[in-house]
């Protein structure tokens, strides 16, 4: 085998290598954002069910966007609160009813 032969082996042997450690990396990497998404219980709701819950006295609507977004945004839902999602969540969250559905925004 030529002098060449042996470096274009060489290169061919490290670019499959690095191939497959992105591919572990990638999988891996999916792997652990499917196993965080399978324990997020947190349910989703639509536009049009939280219509209907609006104005119920169990209910509390939070817009956690960041100031910049809410200052400019000219849709903002009525009767709900904003908080400041920079802020650690432990510093607002527990002014609010665990009884109460909160919803986020």
């Amino acid at each position: 085998m030529t002098h060449r032969a042996e470096i274009a082996e060489v290169t061919t042997m490290k670019r499959c290598l690095r191939m497959l450690l992105v591919g572990v990396l990638v999988l891996s990497a999916l792997g652990c954002m499917q196993r965080w998404s399978s324990q997020d219980k947190t349910p989703l709701m639509t536009k049009e069910e939280l219509r209907t819950l609006l104005g119920s006295p169990n209910l509390t609507v939070v817009d956690v966007r960041i100031e910049s977004e809410w200052k400019k945004s000219e849709l903002k839902i009525q009767g709900a609160v904003r908080e400041d999602p920079e802020k650690h969540v432990r510093t607002w969250a527990s002014k609010y009813s665990k009884d109460n559905t909160l919803v986020f925004y």
